[in-house]
């Protein structure tokens, strides 16, 4: 039997048995230590590296703490291709240090490790073979420096709170429960929540592709259970960088490590069936916390009369804004929904300054962290292609002599949003009575029509209009903005504009049908493509209702439905100190588990939904 045989042989059942290499070491050493430079020639090698001999063994006890070093010996020259996954639980201050030393990887330490303390050393999607590439599938080593190993294990999932896709590279955080207090650096005594943002945890894991962890070889304890997605990788939570998620109770583990276990094997990440067959017992959902400082963090100058200002967190709490030198009633002012975003116009058609000092009197966060009163000043300075005097004719275009503005209208969605008008500045004259709607039917026959129109409750630069009359099918619907209408706060008027639309009469197109019943709060329903990557269309509801969707295109689906209790039509985000999780995201799952609903063409679905049920 030649080695590639046998290498074959092992990489087929390696995950199964990943302490069965080292067993083949003890057969094959004498053949293996004769090799002394690369095979060459020959078929392309698709197969991983395998370890022949590793040190210490998997389950090792009275491991030294000084100078400790690992050894990983594989059948082939091999390179660390991702060192972030060399990863080290509990993890130290710095992440462990490689050295390549023949067919071996050397794995060493910074610092010293800890006695009478179980370790696991993970290797998963960090080494490949020298030649062509191929990703070792991994391996977790477990050895304690006392004279017990730790056994037990748990597992769980991460998921993004919004999307409810999988989050791959997060770091799942356990800490031993020792009360309501935690000690820092044996001296600092903090609430037990506060250990994450001071202290490395007692256990550690990461999330693979599909956000699935497995945290072994773990104290049978309680613990409190985090996970972080790092910006700066240091594994102590950052809040003003770093997304998290928890857990509301304490957790104990129930099941005892084995190699055997489907959780525990290192499954290729292409293996669909193999990673579904896994037990996630927690479900994490993560999300980023408001920032808990307050203050202006980015300005600029767009233009000649526009700016714009930014907050750190949320919902900023402005007092009152002036430009020196403008008057009170020229100034125009625009927050987003989340306020910390704050867009600013002067109204006045007259050039203005090269700089504007805006002063902003708001609450801001003070060296104690506490909010206080404050009046900061900000320096808008005109854009360099602004403050450029147009020397010539030709240097004038037509936005620097009319409104801005531009129409749409979707044709899968013009009966539930109508038509779009928005402008680049806000209007200080308008007309929308002027506006021209008007339809043909089949028959070329034209006639007029009715509309009302509606200013966004969060842009007041963008306007609604929809048609009084029921859209059908077949007809061409034309929306005119006749010229010189409007004004913008540049002083110019507007030129004419037409946009076009017809429904959709593609006869392949599907539609959905959603009877939700058991409605008790107020829920934002989403169909969504199946990467859950674009919302095809959107509804509002907070009674029992029928929700239509029309004019799919064949193909595959899901509905998520957010939980919006305090009305505001967005997802809330959580808070690890005040134990408070984001607002609640659910996708609705069939009834053979999977959340994608498979429309053909030509076909009128209705799917029933008990959102009670849902959330409960």
């Amino acid at each position: 039997m030649t080695m590639d045989m046998i290498k074959k042989i092992l990489s087929r059942y390696f995950p199964a048995i990943p302490i069965g290499t080292v067993l083949v070491s003890v057969m094959f050493s004498h053949s293996c230590a004769n090799t002394t430079t690369p095979p060459s020639g020959g078929p392309k090698d698709t197969i991983p590296p395998v370890i022949t001999k590793m040190y210490p063994l998997n389950g090792s006890t009275m491991v030294p703490t000084h100078k400790t070093q690992l050894s990983f010996t594989f059948d082939e020259y091999v390179v660390v291709k991702e060192r972030q996954n060399i990863f080290l639980s509990p993890p130290q201050e710095k992440a462990p240090e490689y050295r390549i030393k023949g067919k071996s990887v050397v794995i060493s330490f910074e610092k010293d490790l800890d006695s009478n303390r179980t370790y696991t050393l993970d290797l998963t999607n960090a080494i490949a073979d020298n030649n062509e590439g191929n990703m070792f599938p991994g391996l977790t080593l477990a050895f304690s420096t006392g004279s017990v190993l730790d056994s037990m294990m748990l597992t769980g999932s991460v998921y993004d709170c919004n999307t409810l896709m999988p989050v791959k590279g997060a770091t799942v955080m356990l800490y031993k429960y020792q009360g309501d207090s935690t000690v820092v650096n044996d001296t600092l005594t903090v609430p037990a929540d506060s250990a994450i943002f001071l202290k490395r945890p007692d256990a550690a894991a990461r999330t693979d592709d599909w956000g699935f962890f497995c945290v072994r070889n773990i104290a049978d304890t309680l613990y409190r259970m985090y996970a972080i997605l790092e910006e700066s990788p240091n594994n102590i939570y950052d809040p003003d960088n770093d997304r998290v998620a928890f857990i509301d109770s304490l957790v104990r583990p129930v099941t005892v490590v084995n190699d055997s276990l489907p959780e525990v094997i290192k499954y290729l990440m292409t293996d669909t069936v193999a990673c579904l067959s896994r037990k996630s017992e927690y479900e994490l959902n993560m999300f980023r916390e408001t920032p808990s400082k307050q203050m202006i963090v980015n300005s600029e100058r767009l233009g000649e009369r526009t700016a714009y200002i930014t907050f750190m967190a949320p919902y900023a709490d402005v007092d009152s804004i002036w430009i020196r030198g403008v008057p009170a009633e020229k100034l125009i002012t625009q927050f987003n929904l989340e306020r910390d975003s704050l867009e600013i116009w002067v109204n006045d058609p007259k050039e203005q300054p090269d700089t504007l000092f805006l002063n902003v009197s708001y609450m801001k966060t003070d060296t104690l962290g506490q909010l206080s009163p404050f009046i900061e000043e900000v320096k808008l300075t005109k854009p360099r292609k602004t403050a450029a005097a147009k020397s010539a004719r030709r240097d004038i275009k037509k936005e620097d002599t009319t409104t801005v503005f531009t129409m749409t209208a979707e044709p899968e969605t013009v009966e539930q949003y109508g038509f779009t008008i928005e402008f680049k500045y806000p209007l200080v004259e308008s007309a929308f009575d002027s506006l021209e709607f008007r339809y043909l039917n089949p028959r070329q026959q034209e006639s007029k029509g009715e509309y009302t129109v509606e200013q966004d409750s969060l842009n007041l630069r963008k306007y609604i209009v929809r048609p009084v009359e029921k859209l059908m099918p077949g007809y061409e619907y034309f929306l005119k903005v006749p010229p010189r209408k409007f004004m913008d706060i540049n002083g110019f008027y507007n030129d004419s504009s037409e946009v076009q639309v017809t429904l959709p009469n593609d006869d392949k197109l599907s539609s959905l049908t959603l009877v939700l019943s058991g409605v008790q709060n107020k829920y934002i329903v989403d169909l969504l493509s199946e990467n859950r990557d674009k919302v095809i269309r959107s509804f509002i509801i907070d009674k029992d209702c029928t929700l239509l969707f029309p004019y799919i295109t064949a193909g595959k689906y899901c509905i998520r439905i957010t939980e919006d209790l305090n009305r505001n039509g967005l997802v809330d985000t959580g808070n690890i100190l005040e134990h408070k999780q984001p607002e609640k995201v659910k996708l609705f799952k069939l009834e053979d588990g999977t959340f994608l609903i498979d429309i053909p063409e030509m076909t009128e679905l209705e799917q029933s939904i008990d959102i009670g049920e849902l959330f409960r």
